[in-house]
């Protein structure tokens, strides 16, 4: 009867410091998951504080551009305001590489990529024979 008695102490023993060791590891992961939350917490504020940042950015930057090209088209002489008049007129542009001037060329390139319209350059006239733009009915009506 001795050693049963001795076996039973032995696990009660056991299951006590399985018990301890348990309550251990939980606490050790209740102080990981308080860091971890109070590390998300400080994340997302810098990501908040980020964002706006980027938003500043773009805004100043949107801003500075409009500002740039009204003054670009302010400071213009007459020849690049009737490019910029007829380049607004345009569906779409093609330009013979060899009859413009570079500055011409880039301010093209400019304008087309802001307004989104389409621009080929050729450099024979032969290349482009026929261009047809067909614009469709607007539904609706």
């Amino acid at each position: 009867m001795n050693t049963n008695s001795n076996d039973f102490n032995q696990l009660l023993s056991e299951y006590v410091a399985l018990g301890v060791a348990h309550g251990s590891v939980q606490r050790r992961c209740t102080e990981l998951i308080s860091q971890l939350d109070t590390k998300i917490a400080a994340q997302q504020g810098e990501i908040m504080q980020l964002r706006a940042a980027v938003i500043v950015r773009d805004s100043a930057l949107a801003f500075a551009s409009t500002r740039s090209t009204s003054v670009t088209m302010q400071s213009v002489g007459p020849h690049e305001q009737a490019l910029e008049a007829s380049l607004n007129a345009a569906d779409l542009v093609i330009c013979q590489t060899g009859c413009l001037s570079h500055g011409d060329y880039w301010r093209v390139q400019d304008h087309c990529k802001r307004l989104g319209k389409t621009c080929v350059l050729v450099e024979q006239p032969d290349a482009l024979r026929i261009v047809r733009i067909h614009k469709t009915a607007p539904t609706g009506s």
